[in-house]
């Protein structure tokens, strides 16, 4: 039986800034790309978040930060036309400041 070590073995000859970015690259594979909405979805989402801030209704926000998508659940607390930002107040009372060409979803929540 091959007792083969994987990565361990090749490490040792190989200089630090290899494994650098070696760990830098597996990190990049799990990386999720910015998906692009239409003018429908986009009108959606505006009527969505307009009814949400008349009614002081929960939505459920999904947005793109860092490389991934996260979800935030709260209230619009209000909108940021200068800054193009909406502020969202979780349940545990902590903003969220949200740009609004980083959201992908808006939905009420139940």
């Amino acid at each position: 039986m091959i007792r083969d070590r994987g990565r361990i073995k090749w490490t040792s000859m190989m200089l630090p800034e290899h494994v650098k970015m070696l760990r830098d690259w597996v990190k990049e594979d799990s990386f999720e790309y910015r998906k692009q909405l239409d003018e429908q979805q986009l009108e959606q989402m505006n009527d969505t978040i307009s009814s949400a801030m008349e009614f002081d209704q929960l939505v459920t926000i999904t947005h793109y930060h860092s490389h991934q998508y996260e979800l935030v659940i709260g209230k619009i607390h209000y909108w940021d036309g200068l800054g193009q930002r909406l502020h969202i107040v979780d349940r545990f009372e902590e903003i969220h400041q949200i740009k609004l060409n980083d959201i992908y979803d808006v939905r009420v929540a139940d």
